[in-house]
């Protein structure tokens, strides 16, 4: 059996920067090896303190979600116009989102079903769902009439390993389950633990995943969940503990990743998002946090916060908020290139 099958990456993940020119309807390509449609547009500008801003081809491209906001969601003309063969139309209307002169953006962009969906019938209520099987991803809507436990399918085909969810019209948090950790959530727009709690996520099964009777998954409102399970050689999601020095804790992934994304399960606690593109060395330390609309956190001039290696990731700092002495953090992780590829050839850090 092949060590992956995914030798190229950035067919299913890209990550785009750009810096803006106050110009609309403008086309922006990716520059990865293989060409990428994306579905989900994960949006923000580096440098000055404005929301995150999540669109995807499921939900439209005029709608759109905060990370770090429990706000509901709008509805804007002249954000991402348009979901392109590879890459993704902008516009401009004045603010300093998403093509402002001179600001530079980021897009975490991951790839679905082009926007096709289908309907899924395997949970209590019909879901709609456009699904990439092969890079373990999926974008799940569904609309229940009530806050009954429900099974809510999700067409990955596997027992997903991290789920997203966000009440798409009500003043409510996001939602981050991890099967590592099992029954309950995180809160991506705060800085809560890992809160056990059955009107929650509960769990999963490679066709459905249950959810309680918390308004935030569950009621009579329309929702979005982000599904993902592993793929060897190209994502994974879990945790580590922290050790609290400078040669921190080295996480193995099977792959040189792009895009970390890190929470201490500690309270007070930020998330983090690095990646390979606005840090395109070994040595990482520039990072976003997806709870907070702070612009970009630059740590050069201080110290490296995590090295990206062929096999994975190393701390290079003891600072609490990546790793904390003997505390659980976090992770979901996405490859640049895998550490053996489906022809058994090893791959190296830069």
């Amino acid at each position: 059996m092949a060590y992956t099958n995914i030798d190229d990456p950035s067919a299913h993940f890209q990550t785009l920067l750009w810096t803006g020119n106050s110009t609309d309807a403008r086309a922006l390509t990716n520059d990865g090896n293989s060409d990428l449609q994306p579905d989900w547009v994960w949006l923000k500008n580096r440098n000055a303190g404005y929301n995150h801003f999540l669109q995807d081809s499921s939900r439209g491209n005029t709608k759109v979600l905060s990370s770090d906001s429990t706000a509901a969601e709008s509805t804007f003309t002249n954000m991402v116009e348009s979901f392109d063969t590879n890459g993704f139309t902008i516009g401009f209307d004045g603010s300093q989102v998403p093509n402002f002169n001179g600001n530079t953006f980021v897009a975490w962009q991951w790839k679905a079903n082009g926007g096709s969906t289908s309907t899924d019938t395997s949970g209590d209520i019909n879901s709609t769902v456009q699904a990439n099987q092969d890079a373990g991803f999926s974008i799940v809507t569904y609309n229940p009439s009530n806050t009954t436990t429900r099974n809510i399918g999700h067409g990955l085909g596997v027992k997903p390993d991290c789920i997203i969810i966000r009440n798409r019209t009500r003043i409510e948090n996001w939602r981050v389950w991890f099967n590592v950790i099992g029954q309950g959530a995180l809160t991506l727009d705060g800085t809560a633990t890992y809160t056990v709690n059955s009107n929650l996520v509960n769990s999963a099964t490679s066709s459905t995943f249950n959810v309680g009777g918390d308004f935030s998954v569950n009621g009579n409102y329309p929702y979005v969940a982000y599904c993902f399970a592993e793929k060897q050689g190209y994502s994974k999601f879990g945790k580590y503990v922290g050790n609290g020095n400078s040669n921190g804790t080295f996480v193995y992934t099977g792959f040189k990743p792009a895009f970390v994304m890190i929470k201490p399960n500690v309270a007070g606690r930020n998330w983090q998002i690095i990646d390979n593109t606005r840090d395109p060395h070994n040595a990482m330390d520039r990072w976003l946090q997806p709870n907070l609309s702070a612009s970009e956190f630059d740590g050069s001039t201080a110290s490296v916060y995590m090295d990206f290696l062929s096999n994975g990731f190393k701390l290079r700092t003891d600072n609490v908020s990546w790793n904390q002495s003997s505390q659980s953090i976090i992770y979901m992780a996405f490859a640049e290139s895998s550490f053996v590829s489906s022809q058994g050839i090893p791959t190296t850090a830069r």
